[in-house]
């Protein structure tokens, strides 16, 4: 059902980039700049401590030496200082005005890549196969489609340039340095590779326990998802103290997770501060035993001293980047162990036939693993435009039958067929078979609309009178009307502010309302009385068309189908109308008695 997920890396994010890749360049290109413009301003107070204030030669390009020249030359530097400190201050603001526009673009291009991007994930989890999802945690899902997205997005909108800035600054901090001093720039060089393998080390570690608190994290939220989903459960049973400690263990867990990165990550800083005071510390005595010498003047030792200032910091920032990136190299995986999931895909030469033939399962056996058999061997047909029914104990594989019907799972080839109209529905395409079959569950799902809204889901219309005839159907109308706005009533998330017996109703509605030909009730009368329970199969029975099946535990919900299927046990155990079954030997008589027997008769 899914394919193994590749290894993957941020670098697999690089076609969502295509629209936004001019304004990453552009980024790219500023920041240049910015280095550049910040840069200069070193070079500008080493020449006018060097050559302005004092009388070394302009130690600069051809065409700047050329141009102070024009202007009058050192004197006039040196009597109009100011000269000095608006090129300084123009580089700075040059830095500046790059920065922003870097930071511009790279909004622009990064929001829309990730928006691209959860776009992607939600359309493709829209088309991942029922038993994907059955097999992974809601709260897991949406934690990384929400907090590893996350974690992408600052990446790319904070570290990916960061990476780029701090790569330049060290390329030209040492290119500077090498060109004024070779000896103390090699004092400096010598710091990087042992900050390099400090940083590569903690690399390692922390790539590995944010794993592992990602995950965490992860299960986490699932908790919290299923608590708040099953809020009435853990009322109803009292199970509040069971659920706070349940969360206080595995959110200390998980907190704990944390404080232990936080410890290694102090290590990392405080590894990084000493080392840092270290190498300034070694610069500042090596330079000045070197002016001292001759061998370095006084403006190119503050220069220098500023530029291993603007190296200390990104070597330092090192660590930091690559601990992000160990991150965001993680939540890339969990993202692409999503997308890496095979869709559900229609056959080649999928077809679209109409869907009002006979309903025929052939020697059709499944199960949802390959050690354990739901059913077996199983063959009926269901004549189109009949009423037919379903019974058996749970477990028996009633439900699944109509999930292989649906192909919410896939009946693979070899355990048998299923055919409408002589079609096999492995030839069928998707959309179109589950746009002609109508399903409703014993716990129907419902989102938080209001009764018409609701009612209308999925159908093309949604005038209130058509609503209003569905829901007369369902037996639900005379209910909604008593609400004090009506259709117009909000039901709550999961319909949680109505009864259980409201909700199948609404769902029923829902159902009929698509107008499908084959409808499925999947014991979706269990939660109504036996008196409603009536009316909605005589209003369905006198009102729509179609082959319907429906699926229950009382025998007066089928006893007026015109063909009953009893499984035992995943196995064809008795096929007949009531009459027949009811006058045999055999499950089905032996539930209608004890059904009389209590009064569930009618």
């Amino acid at each position: 059902m899914e394919q193994k997920p590749k290894k993957s890396n941020i670098l697999r994010f690089f076609p969502y980039t295509k629209g936004f890749r001019l304004q990453f360049v552009l980024s790219l290109f500023m920041v240049m700049v910015a280095v550049v413009a910040n840069y200069m301003t070193p070079q500008v107070i080493r020449v006018t401590v060097d050559s302005v204030i004092n009388d070394s030669p302009f130690n600069l390009p051809g065409f700047l030496v050329g141009w102070i020249e024009s202007i009058g030359g050192r004197d006039m530097l040196r009597s109009h200082i100011v000269i000095c400190a608006g090129a300084s201050l123009a580089f700075a603001a040059l830095s500046g005005l790059a920065n922003y526009s870097s930071r511009m673009n790279l909004a622009r291009a990064c929001e829309g890549t990730v928006a691209r991007v959860r776009d992607t994930l939600f359309d493709h989890i829209q088309h991942l196969p029922y038993a994907w999802h059955n097999s992974h945690q809601t709260g897991d899902i949406i934690q990384r489609c929400t907090q590893d997205v996350d974690l992408i997005r600052n990446f790319v909108s904070d570290q990916l340039m960061e990476v780029v800035r701090t790569v330049l600054l060290i390329g030209v901090s040492l290119a500077l340095m090498f060109a004024m001093n070779v000896e103390l720039a090699l004092v400096v060089t010598a710091f990087i590779p042992l900050v390099v393998v400090v940083s590569l080390v903690f690399y390692v570690i922390v790539g590995r326990k944010f794993q592992r608190a990602d995950e965490t994290e992860g299960e986490l939220t699932a908790l919290v998802q299923e608590n708040l989903t099953g809020v009435r459960v853990v009322r109803a049973f009292g199970r509040e103290r069971y659920e706070i400690d349940r969360f206080n263990k595995k959110n200390e867990e998980f907190t704990n997770m944390w404080v232990n990165l936080g410890k290694i990550m102090g290590i990392n800083w405080g590894l990084g501060d000493f080392s840092a005071g270290f190498q300034v510390l070694v610069i500042i005595v090596v330079g000045v035993f070197f002016v001292e010498a001759g061998n370095l003047t006084a403006g190119e030792f503050l220069a220098f001293t500023a530029y291993n200032s603007m190296l200390v910091w990104p070597a330092r920032n090192l660590g930091r980047l690559l601990s992000e990136l160990s991150k965001t190299s993680i939540s890339a995986t969990r993202l692409f162990d999503i997308l890496d999931a095979k869709e559900e895909q229609d056959a080649p030469g999928a077809k679209t036939p109409p869907l009002t033939g006979d309903i025929v399962f052939d020697h059709v056996s499944f199960g949802y693993s390959p050690s354990s058999g739901v059913v077996e061997d199983v063959s009926f047909t269901i004549k189109a435009g009949s009423t037919f029914g379903i019974l058996g104990a749970t477990g028996s594989g009633k439900s699944t039958l109509m999930y292989l019907l649906d192909r919410l799972y896939e009946l693979p080839r070899g355990q048998g067929s299923i055919t409408i109209g002589g079609v096999d529905i492995r030839d069928i395409q998707l959309a179109h078979l589950r746009k002609n079959i109508g399903i409703v569950l014993q716990e129907p799902f419902l989102f938080s609309k209001t009764f018409r809204e609701s009612i209308a889901d999925g159908s093309t219309r949604e005038d209130l009178e058509s609503v209003r005839h569905y829901a007369r159907l369902a037996v639900i109308d005379d209910a909604i009307v008593n609400f004090a706005q009506g259709y117009e009533t909000p039901i709550g998330e999961r319909g949680v502010t109505i009864s259980g017996g409201q909700k199948q109703r609404v769902a029923i509605a829902r159902m009929l309302m698509q107008d499908t030909p084959i409808k499925i009730f999947d014991d979706s009368l269990s939660a109504v009385d036996m008196e409603t329970d009536q009316k909605i199969r005589q209003s369905i029975q006198q009102n729509v068309h179609g082959t319907t099946i429906l699926i229950a535990h009382r025998i007066t919900t089928l006893m007026n189908a015109d063909q009953i299927l009893v499984l035992d046990h995943g196995r064809v155990a008795q096929l007949g109308n009531h009459q027949q079954l009811s006058q045999q030997e055999g499950i089905y008589k032996r539930i209608f008695d004890m059904q009389k027997g209590t009064g569930e008769e009618n």
